[in-house]
């Protein structure tokens, strides 16, 4: 009996979308993508229309190690931020070492990610909390947005940003999986989402409809590379240029034109990220 034969998953860039997207989450120094290097994938990324990535260095150590891996690419810029599932390990002079990076390098443009994390590790949910005080200082001092990671931890997460006076200052809710209640909270309070992969999951209707009922004009688009690959990708290491589903899934659920919702997250990026 002959094997049935897959069918070829479709090129991002055969969605034909402008070159104004961008890719506002990316892990592109963590080391899966060494054997090709990252400028093959950025090459791709620009072929299916995404105009800018922003690369996420988790904590300094990272930034200072990996930052060279783009020099010769401007479309990328930075963010940077101690992880709250790094908080038990974190050096107490990480934060300071942030404050330095900031002052010498233009390219970064946000404190990011950070958070609080209580699926992998809640019992370090007070070590997690001060860092991520810690660190909403340093956004506040900069003038640059926060990117928020918060998983099973929303409460929380709210508290402290609300404690913290962060109410109508740029901050973006990074991979947003939740509902259209926690969508609400976060909107009511002047921020931004990110719209991940998951969305394009045929179980994700509590996420599906959320996004039906969203204001484009508070929405940016990720793909949290190299995880949380889009269909028809879903399964495979995830790129930038898979954004590009990811929107086309947005726009579907939105009742609007793809490269329309293209180019008005990619807008709303560079407006929060300055670019």
């Amino acid at each position: 009996m002959s094997k049935k034969k897959s069918r070829p998953r479709p090129e991002p860039a055969s969605l034909g979308l402008p070159c104004a997207g961008v890719e506002s989450h990316a892990h592109l120094d963590m080391g899966e993508y060494d054997e090709e290097g990252v400028g093959a994938v950025l090459d791709r990324a620009a072929a299916a229309g995404v105009a800018r990535v922003g690369n996420v260095f988790l904590g300094p150590g990272a930034y200072l190690a990996h930052r060279a891996l783009f020099a010769d690419r401007p479309e990328v810029f930075f963010l940077l931020g101690v992880h709250p599932c790094d908080a038990a390990k974190a050096s107490p002079g990480d934060v300071a070492a942030m404050a330095d990076a900031f002052a010498a390098d233009a390219r970064l443009r946000a404190v990011g990610e950070i958070g609080l994390d209580y699926y992998w590790d809640a019992t370090t949910a007070a070590a997690q909390q001060r860092l991520l005080r810690e660190q909403l200082v340093l956004a506040r001092e900069r003038g640059v947005p926060a990117v928020i990671h918060s998983r099973d931890a929303a409460a929380d997460t709210l508290a402290v940003l609300d404690d913290m006076g962060f109410r109508d200052r740029p901050l973006v809710w990074h991979c947003f999986g939740g509902g259209a209640d926690l969508a609400a909270a976060i909107f009511s309070r002047g921020w931004m989402l990110s719209i991940p992969g998951p969305v394009t999951y045929a179980k994700n209707t509590d996420l599906a409809a959320a996004v039906a009922a969203m204001d484009l004009s508070r929405v940016l688009l990720e793909t949290d590379s190299p995880y949380l690959a889009p269909e028809p990708w879903r399964g495979k290491r995830n790129e930038p240029a898979f954004l590009a589903f990811t929107c086309q899934r947005v726009a579907e659920l939105m009742d609007r034109d793809p490269a329309a919702v293209w180019r008005a997250t990619g807008d709303n990026a560079r407006r929060v990220f300055g670019l």
